[in-house]
């Protein structure tokens, strides 16, 4: 697999809103290397001149601690846009809702995506899937994501990586879902490599097992942040 040389990083929502302690409040978050990897997919990306979308959330809800005008709408260390970058803001989960994020990248005539950041299984998979369906190539770098525990309805707590198990590290995972396989879970090894070597060596692709809460054809929904949780 290639990446495209106009293939766009596109960062969402790594805020310092997402340290709040309310989204670990019924466990802790999981891959806690991801703002490192992450860091890592922005070097390689700006050594090698490919283009940049920081995603950032503007709540409208009074209590999110993602809310314009208090710190932790502020991005984090790690994911600080540099002089430049392009910043789009989204109010909704996916970042192609209510924005000029569609519109720029065919205005660039960028095709392929990858995407990293915050909560897996909520503005990730949505704009994940939504990019897929608008006909994007999509590679998720799936250690450069994580979530945090939730309680399902069995009562038993588990940490979940919604759209891809964000703990592991194959080469090439197709999602769950995705029956065109235009999406795809990569590590940030892999996809560095890719980002600065003229001639990678191909990545296997290969349908993934569906998670236990997700079943195919199944169109039930979870709540996408804590009850009474502002997202």
């Amino acid at each position: 697999m290639l990446i495209a040389p106009n293939a766009a990083l596109r960062v969402i929502d790594l805020q310092k809103a997402i340290d709040a302690p309310y989204w670990a409040a019924e466990g802790p978050r999981n891959n806690p290397t991801a703002e490192a990897n992450i860091a890592r997919l922005l070097r390689h990306w700006r050594d090698a001149g490919r283009p940049i979308f920081h995603i950032r959330h503007d709540s409208r809800e009074p209590n999110s601690a993602y809310r314009p005008g208090q710190p932790g709408h502020d991005f984090k260390p790690e994911a600080l846009p540099l002089p430049g970058e392009t910043v789009i803001g989204k109010k909704a989960n996916s970042a192609f809702i209510g924005t000029d994020l569609e519109a720029r990248l065919r205005a660039q005539e960028i095709r392929e995506l990858v995407i990293a950041g915050v909560i897996t299984n909520n503005s990730v998979e949505a704009t994940v899937r939504m990019a897929g369906n608008l006909g994007f190539e999509v590679n998720l770098a799936e250690d450069a994501c994580f979530t945090f525990a939730r309680r399902d309805s069995g009562s038993a707590t588990q940490c979940r990586g919604g759209a891809c198990h964000v703990a592991g590290q194959s080469r090439g995972r197709v999602l769950p879902g995705d029956e065109d396989g235009r999406i795809a879970g990569l590590s940030v090894d892999v996809i560095g490599g890719e980002a600065v070597t003229s001639s990678p060596a191909p990545a296997r692709r290969g349908r993934a097992g569906h998670p236990p809460w997700r079943e195919r054809g199944s169109h039930r929904s979870r709540r996408s942040h804590p009850p009474g949780r502002p997202p």
